[in-house]
């Protein structure tokens, strides 16, 4: 099957340890269902602060797949 065109879905990945984790997270987890990654766009990082330590990173981001022609 060739791929000719690609689809793009948004996610939020979340982690404890870092902005890259969450991203890393959110890549493995749709792999888990998706076939094709081809690419990641990084849209906005925020974190989730309780008594003046991050205690949760998240990151918003897209996600190319590559569609399959029958």
């Amino acid at each position: 099957m060739e791929t000719d065109i690609a689809k793009v879905v948004e996610l939020i990945g979340q982690s404890t340890e870092s902005w890259d984790d969450a991203v890393r997270r959110a890549v493995h987890r749709a792999s888990e269902t998706v076939d094709n990654i081809t690419g990641v766009e990084i849209l906005n990082q925020t974190a989730d602060i309780s008594n003046g330590e991050i205690v949760e990173y998240k990151v918003d981001l897209k996600l190319a797949f590559g569609v399959n022609k029958k």
